[in-house]
């Protein structure tokens, strides 16, 4: 990163400005704009996120806000209702109310006398949402949105649920955000009335669990601010990127197949960071690309920003696995449009633990279907001189049976790499021991994948309840498997997420697995194996008992989205400048940060554990004196292979003080179940030096719903 400090114009800052809402609630606001903007307006940018501008996000806001102020811009960051220094209470993501207040800063900004009427959003993670949901509402003032690490289907594609399967992050994500909303604000800022406006997000907020919890189902809950119900809402122009490491790694490609705006799309190799920032790297020079984006839509530049190719992405060589890199090699390679003419998906048979290769009679690259025409649960026979003939059972309809021990996914890492502790997944040889296991012989030469693989299986289960895990993995000559993708099924939802079907114990159904999307080269003699698991925990919560998976050769296959290694890159050997911003706050630090991963197993009563520790240590925020310490402890745990032993706990503690202010919140919120119920237990704690002044606990049941 390259720190610059002279920048076209002077900038000035206002720590603390409020923005009035129509029902009388104020929201809290730091501006960075040019100083001429007192008698030459400029366009304004908002960021919208519950972060807490004064401190949490306040190094990283430093970097980029000052950097598009200082290119002609006011960048506002303002904290939702209810958190930071903004008055009100959160009580969850991405409400009505969320989405009229964000209308109603926007329609604020356009009006102050240093902004020129236009504004764009921009944001990561919850503020690339908030600026996705808002552009679809349409807001009169608002040009252009650029945003990184989000998604369009908050039920398909989030942290909740995957192919309607609930991911731990569903528990660890609402243990965050239930620390988060019950800080208090800074006294130094809002005065007195810190404490009342502290019980008063004590006292109305709940773990945000029980609410996620509540809605298995892709329902009105999940539809509202999924961008993906009505993608024409969506009327202005949007910039887009995210990474492979990162969970939101399929979103920029579905906006730029299905707007119909000007649209720009950008993956990396990245975890859940901003490109600038990008881990693993190459992080790029993407403050500059922002700006001129801003320059051309908010200023009405002619600088050719929509010239060149609609995508690009970084195409992943293969590496080693690991649970972190500093740099993923590959090369930035490009598409001229979504989907991309140059991709043909190429289909692959499954049989007795081979991936087949095509037909002999057709080409790599040109679209087919294995199977199109023959019925589910027809016989079918192998010809022993087809490409097939080496391994398979020919003559009959053959199955192959997986029943997956708890132990297959404790390697799986985090589902959205977050960089802190290592959370990629490690050598996958170890979960294979417990999955049916798929693959090619050896490559002959180089094949590169971009898009979403998927796995359409001919299958049955002896349970009513069933889920299924299929994961890409990369397999090198001395036999270490690096995962390149997954994905999971639910497979009561096999046909719908909104009207689930238990499963007919025996009979045999189609069902298609979507894999997240990625960018990656297989080198030749390595192979490309496919792994099948009925349990992934604990990045999924498994089914309520084991199920007996059954799959039926020849009709179930692999289709990889292949794109041909001859095709023209399309992108300069530099295509992005290196990565600049401006000089960072100054903090010091207190205490030094623990970072723990530790994979646990007992081998006399069977109990398994997986414990992740992420203490950002004490760090004092020298310009304003206070010093904040973050600490969040998850812990995964089983016994043997009883599946309803499984538990999920999300601890945080959250420290804010200074000379005369020690004010501290603990939560806790311990996920468990039987067949029949989820159990949520969860207390929330308040002190101010060692007094505890504020405690409540819950102990709610929530009905499994084929899940």
């Amino acid at each position: 990163m390259r720190y610059v400090s002279h920048l076209p114009y002077a900038t000035k800052e206002e720590e603390h400005v409020r923005i009035p809402m129509s029902d009388g609630t104020q929201l809290s606001a730091r501006i960075w704009r040019p100083t001429s903007s007192d008698s030459e307006p400029v366009p304004a940018v908002l960021e919208y996120i519950p972060y807490r501008k004064r401190d949490l996000t306040s190094v990283r806001d430093s970097i980029h806000h000052p950097y598009l102020a200082g290119h002609g811009y006011a960048c506002v960051r303002v904290d939702l209702r209810g958190t930071g220094d903004s008055e009100g209470v959160l009580k969850d993501e991405y409400l009505e109310l969320e989405q009229a207040d964000a209308e109603e800063i926007l329609g604020w900004l356009a009006e102050q006398p240093w902004c020129d009427g236009g504004t764009g959003m921009m944001g990561i993670s919850w503020g690339a949402f908030a600026a996705l949901q808002a552009a679809a509402r349409q807001p009169p003032s608002l040009r252009a949105i650029v945003i990184a690490s989000f998604t369009d289907d908050r039920h398909a594609d989030d942290m909740h649920y995957m192919g309607g399967a609930m991911l731990s992050d569903n528990l660890a994500e609402a243990g965050t955000m239930f620390a988060y909303a019950t800080c208090p604000p800074d006294p130094a800022v809002v005065g007195d009335r810190w404490r009342e406006m502290w019980h008063e997000r004590l006292e109305n907020t709940s773990p945000w669990a029980l609410e996620w919890l509540r809605h298995q189902r892709r329902d009105d809950y999940w539809r509202h601010a999924s961008v993906s119900e009505n993608y024409q809402d969506v009327r202005c122009p949007v910039l887009a990127s995210s990474g492979w490491a990162d969970g939101y790694s399929n979103a920029v490609t579905r906006l730029l197949g299905n707007l119909d705006v000007p649209r720009k799309g950008l993956i990396g190799p990245w975890s859940h960071k901003f490109p600038h920032l990008g881990e693993p790297g190459p992080a790029i020079g993407y403050l500059q690309e922002v700006v001129r984006w801003w320059d051309h839509w908010l200023k009405g530049v002619d600088n050719g920003v929509m010239d060149g190719p609609m995508l690009r992405t970084w195409m992943q060589d293969s590496v080693p696995p690991s649970t972190s890199y500093e740099e993923r090699p590959g090369r930035w390679v490009a598409e001229p449009a979504w989907p991309s003419p140059h991709i043909h998906p190429v289909t692959y048979p499954l049989t007795r633990h081979r991936i087949g290769p095509p037909d002999e009679d057709r080409t790599v690259g040109e679209d087919r279907t294995v199977g199109e025409d023959r019925t589910v649960g027809e016989d079918r026979t192998v010809a022993t001189d087809g490409p097939l003939g080496k391994d398979g059972a020919v003559g009959e309809d053959a199955a192959m049976t997986v029943r997956s021990p708890l132990s297959v996914g404790q390697f799986a890492g985090k589902w959205a790499s977050y960089n802190a502790p290592p959370d990629l997944p490690y050598d996958q040889r170890e979960e294979d021991g417990g999955s049916l296991v798929f693959e090619t012989d050896p490559l002959t030469e180089r094949l590169e994948i971009l898009g979403s693989p998927t796995v359409e299986l001919d299958l049955s289960a002896d349970a009513p309840v069933a889920m299924v895990a299929a994961r890409l993995s990369d397999v090198s000559p001395d036999g270490a498997a690096t995962r390149v993708t997954y994905g999971l099924l639910n497979l009561t939802r096999r046909d719908s997420a909104e009207d689930p079907e238990p499963l007919e114990p025996g009979r045999r159904y189609r069902a298609t697995v979507q894999l997240n999307g990625v960018a990656q080269a297989f080198p030749p003699g390595h192979r490309i194996r496919l792994s099948l698991s009925t349990s992934y925990w604990p990045l999924a919560w498994p089914p309520p008992a084991p199920a007996l998976l059954s799959v039926h050769e020849h009709a179930s296959t692999l289709t990889l989205p292949v794109r041909p290694t001859d095709e023209p890159d399309e992108v300069t050997s530099k295509p992005f400048d290196e990565p600049e911003g401006t000089p960072p706050l100054s903090v010091t630090r207190l205490e030094p940060p623990e970072s723990r991963w530790e994979v646990k197993r007992d081998l006399v009563d069977y109990h398994a554990e997986l414990d992740i520790v992420k203490d950002q240590g004490l760090i004092r925020f020298d310009g304003i004196g206070l010093d904040v310490g973050r600490r969040a402890h998850e812990r995964y745990t089983a016994v043997a292979d009883d599946f309803t032993s499984v538990t999920g706990e999300s601890t945080w503690t959250m420290r804010f003080q200074r000379r005369d202010w020690n004010v501290r919140v603990v939560t806790h919120t311990r996920l468990s179940c039987d067949e029949e119920d989820f159990f949520v237990d969860a207390t929330l704690d308040g002190y101010e030096g060692d007094r505890r002044v504020f405690s409540r606990t819950w102990n709610e049941k929530v009905p499994r719903d084929l899940l």
